[in-house]
């Protein structure tokens, strides 16, 4: 499943580490997060260092839409509810600033930036979309209530926010790291206080940065309860109608669209990691009764980082551990949530106070419903008595026949047929068999 970002960029590999070495910031994980905290640090002066396991945005971030926006689904009339008018602001605030810094860069680095309006839509909730308008303007932000859209049904009703912008996020990758102290094929295997340890040596530092998508540290912060994974779909179809704006389904359930040079790319079918579904082909036969005439070139999996409460965690890993800190949980709104947490992490770093800092830390209050979904998930996956199993916690393997990959329900880490690992909290290959999965679809 290889997605179309993949086909648009060439670079060359940076160098795996040889020996031990020295830094202030040890940033592990070179995605967009690790890679903006990387930029954002060096421009202020720190010493820092990237660590990738493989290369450099070729894990979650190859798989991303590529949206940059403020507006993160329906988030605004349910965060004035429940957590007050004045976080919400804030919020609103420290995303735009975060779409800006984007194109400011996006002047340096060619990465196919291009501004868009941005639409959050639903089929049959007009009400849900009018509270959402409702939301932005006791926020003071610009937004119109509309009906009118490009997509190829009717709509209940949709906001719509101009000036937001999509890019190529690996063609800005390859332009954000040519500057950077980057080592890929790089695995922090062990990390102790002001030292990590990697197959290829160890690196010393003053403070560390957790910037693995999902963190893999499972001692301090309870992360593992704290979110779960969501896999969704996406098709890059030629032939069909290409569309100005960006659209996304205010239900976790429906459907994404933009557009791409000659492609449309229409995404859905979001599931929990290890809870295979027939989700990718409700978006083909989505794909096929709405654009007939059109061809599918590339069909690719996205996996999100989801939080208790729909905000990412960004500062401190634990109250426990000052010196080590993380940037996570995207909850699909990856890119301008990335830029926010590498401003906030900054601040941080250099021991400023930021603002916006509280709105995002990681140990704020964990009470939700999704809290006891998540443990029950958890144990649900440690009392399954099937092999093979997880090396992250031990929970019971599941097999994905789309993807030909063994997935953990628990909290999404990811496995080729042969153990190899894909995607992590998991830092370490899993013992399964091709035999195994071979004997699984026999049994189909």
């Amino acid at each position: 499943m290889r997605s179309y970002w993949e086909d648009t960029v060439k670079y060359e590999e940076k160098p795996a580490l040889e020996g031990d070495i020295s830094t202030d910031v040890l940033i592990v994980g070179g995605g967009t997060a690790g890679l903006l905290c990387g930029y954002m640090l060096k421009n202020s002066g720190a010493d820092c260092v990237i660590a990738e396991a493989g290369r450099i945005g070729f894990g979650i971030t190859k798989g991303a839409t590529a949206k940059i926006t403020f507006q993160h689904g329906c988030i605004y009339d349910s965060m004035i509810k429940k957590r007050g008018r004045e976080n919400a602001l804030k919020y609103l605030e420290i995303q735009k600033a975060a779409c800006r810094e984007y194109e400011k860069l996006s002047e340096k680095i060619d990465c196919s930036y291009e501004k868009r309006d941005a639409f959050v839509y639903s089929l049959n909730d007009r009400e849900k979309i009018e509270k959402e308008a409702l939301a932005y303007e006791r926020l003071h932000e610009r937004a119109q209530f509309t009906v009118n859209t490009e997509l190829p049904f009717p709509v209940a009703g949709a906001v719509r926010t101009e000036h937001q912008a999509q890019f190529n996020p690996l063609q800005f990758c390859r332009g954000l790291s040519k500057e950077l102290k980057i080592y890929e094929n790089t695995k922090v295997r062990e990390i102790m206080p002001g030292m990590a340890k990697t197959d290829r040596g160890n690196i010393r530092f003053r403070k560390i940065i957790i910037a693995t998508h999902f963190p893999i540290i499972n001692k301090h912060g309870g992360y593992f309860i704290k979110m779960y994974q969501s896999r969704s779909y996406l098709t890059a179809l030629n032939g069909a109608p290409l569309i100005s704006g960006m659209y996304v389904d205010e239900n976790d359930t429906g459907f994404t669209f933009r557009s791409a040079g000659e492609y449309l790319f229409v995404g859905g079918g979001g599931h929990r990691t290890g809870k295979t579904d027939d989700s990718p082909e409700k978006l083909r036969q989505f794909s096929r009764k709405y654009y007939p005439e059109a061809r599918e070139e590339y069909f690719w999996a996205a996996q999100d980082c989801i939080t208790l409460d729909g905000i990412p965690y960004v500062g401190a890993y634990s109250e426990s551990t000052p010196d080590m800190l993380v940037i996570t949980g995207f909850n699909k709104w990856g890119f301008s949530s990335a830029m926010a947490g590498a401003m906030i992490l900054k601040d941080i770093v250099f021991e400023r106070e930021n603002e916006y800092a509280d709105i995002f830390s990681p140990s704020r209050s964990m009470l939700s419903v999704k809290l006891f979904t998540n443990i029950f998930e958890s144990a649900a996956g440690l009392l399954c008595p099937t092999v093979p199993r997880c090396p992250h916690l031990g929970c019971a393997l599941k097999y994905n026949p789309l993807e030909h990959s063994w997935d953990c329900p628990c909290h999404g880490s990811r496995f080729e047929e042969n153990g190899e690992l894909i995607d992590n909290p998991a830092i370490k290959n899993a013992e399964c068999r091709t035999q195994s999965a071979k004997r699984f679809k026999s049994s189909r």
